[in-house]
């Protein structure tokens, strides 16, 4: 019983950091994101009684680290459908793992996905969605395309449709500037902002607010509205980070210096603003005719390794070949 499939990471625009007490992974603060599609994880799951117990390999290695998070994930889905086999899972990406780029986003949703596939489960893409975030809360938007909403007012949320990515077709430029896995990983850092942050309180009391005017600013494709919230909310949630003992600083020099080229295009008259999740790469979300002018703004700043253009893209689906 195999399955195989395909999923794209999303990059938060109102950002979420922080987990609802009372477990099942829900966020503390709603959070709204744009689907990439240059960016892929593809994952395949091979459901046999040969195994004695869950085997993952992620990009061509033997993952034992997150091999206990699969399982979990994996058993979720075992207890959802009463299948009580284990599973081969083979997974890569064609982009840096674990370095502030949402591999567990992709990474969870394809899971999910492929999963779900091999055992020829009857679930929906709510049931799917609410599956992933068990494991990542950002999985659940990626198993949707274009902008999509995580509301956590719902006592199990699944993630939501907003926009379709044909109806505003925004571009993103994903400035990498280090391709290491950061040192404090996500899960682990939002336990300790929470304990330790002065500004985590005004974080999550600020949150809905943000979501609001950043759901409203897509559903009027206002970009400069949507640009104000998204720049206030990355920072927001960096100066959490920031105030966290001992402090998360996922940032490098580029950076910082990504943020003040973006912020001097802007006041010039160009289209675009600048989203950073738990890493060091910066995101600059522009419209299509200034994606030449973007980039060379930006491509010349020391410490840019690589810059990875792309459109905005479709949920997590089956497909063909790993």
């Amino acid at each position: 019983m195999e399955g195989i499939a395909q999923a794209q990471p999303n990059i938060a625009l109102v950002k979420y950091w922080g987990k609802q007490r009372g477990g099942n992974n829900v966020p503390s603060t709603p959070s709204l994101s744009i689907t990439l599609d240059a960016l892929w994880t593809r994952t395949r799951v091979e459901f046999s009684g040969a195994h004695a117990r869950d085997l993952v390999v992620i990009n061509d290695k033997s993952d034992e680290a997150q091999r206990q998070r699969v399982a979990r994930c994996l058993d979720n889905i075992r207890q959802s459908t009463g299948r009580d086999l284990y599973a081969m899972v083979e997974s890569k990406n064609n982009f840096p793992t674990g370095a502030g780029l949402a591999s567990s986003a992709s990474g969870f949703s394809a899971l999910v996905t492929a999963a779900c596939a091999a055992l020829d489960a009857d679930l929906d893409r709510d049931q799917r969605s609410r599956l992933a975030r068990m494991s990542s809360a950002s999985a659940a938007r990626s198993m949707l395309g274009g902008f999509v909403a995580l509301d956590v007012t719902e006592t199990d949320p699944a993630a939501r449709a907003l926009l379709d990515q044909r109806d505003w077709p925004l571009e993103v430029l994903v400035a990498v500037t280090s391709t290491n896995a950061k040192s404090v990983g996500s899960t682990q850092g939002m336990l300790q902002s929470a304990a330790t942050s002065a500004f985590y309180a005004a974080w999550t009391d600020s949150a809905g607010d943000d979501f609001t005017a950043a759901r409203r600013a897509v559903l009027r494709r206002d970009f400069q509205s949507l640009a104000d919230v998204s720049e206030a909310s990355c920072l927001k949630m960096h100066g959490v980070m920031l105030t966290t003992k001992p402090a998360l600083v996922y940032w490098n020099g580029a950076t910082v210096e990504i943020i003040h080229r973006v912020r001097a295009l802007r006041s010039q008259g160009t289209p675009a603003f600048f989203t950073i999740d738990a890493g060091p790469q910066v995101k600059v979300v522009t419209e299509a005719a200034f994606v030449d002018n973007v980039r060379q703004a930006i491509e010349d700043i020391p410490g840019v390794v690589d810059i990875v253009p792309s459109a905005l893209g479709a949920g997590a689906r089956v497909v063909d070949e790993f």
